[in-house]
């Protein structure tokens, strides 16, 4: 059974992206788990640009909050491994906020139990497929539920807008994680 049926067996929304890498699986999940994506220019200009209007609002009202770090994978919970195999990382809340209202769930249990009104989960998986003859394929899926009909229509024009740019910014780590394993195994 795969890590994300695991945790989220049931869900609204689905992106799914894949990237044939010549590497063993281990050297691209190596790449995976050490990846980070607050490396690259352009997630980091999308990041700000999502988060341009919360900012403003901070600065303009003194909060302490405006000093937080950009959203990152470092705000996701990581739910579990499959050595040289699989990862996956969750969030909940509720994302189309300004603030992305990002709920805490410490680990892998807590996530799967959480279950508040109005909110989401969302998990973000890798898994590396080794094809034979020195190929691995990367994929990387994106699983949200909505835990209820009022996240769920909250939930929905937000995906709608933020989909295009989700899957760049997928396309966009799939590439860089094989960067660098080609530059780590050449």
């Amino acid at each position: 059974m795969e890590l994300l049926d695991i945790y989220l067996p049931h869900y609204h929304f689905r992106e799914r992206h894949a990237l044939d890498i010549r590497a063993t699986a281990a050297q691209v999940m190596g790449a995976v788990e050490s990846y980070d994506s607050t490396e690259d220019r352009l997630v980091r200009a999308m990041t700000a640009l999502r988060e341009m209007p919360q900012r403003l609002i901070w600065r303009l009202g003194n909060a302490p909050a405006s000093n937080r770090p950009p959203f990152s994978l470092e705000n996701f919970t990581n739910l579990g491994t499959i050595p040289d195999k699989a990862l996956a990382l969750g969030l909940a809340g509720r994302f189309w906020k300004l603030d992305y209202g990002q709920e805490i769930v410490p680990d892998a249990e807590s996530f799967k139990h959480f279950e508040q009104p109005g909110a989401a989960r969302l998990v973000l998986g890798f898994r590396a497929n080794e094809l034979g003859d020195g190929l691995t394929r990367l994929v990387t899926e994106t699983r949200v539920q909505c835990l209820d009909a009022v996240a769920l229509r909250r939930f929905r024009p937000y995906w709608y807008l933020i989909r295009p740019f989700s899957g760049l910014i997928r396309r966009r780590v799939l590439k860089a994680i094989k960067r660098e394993v080609c530059r780590i195994h050449r």
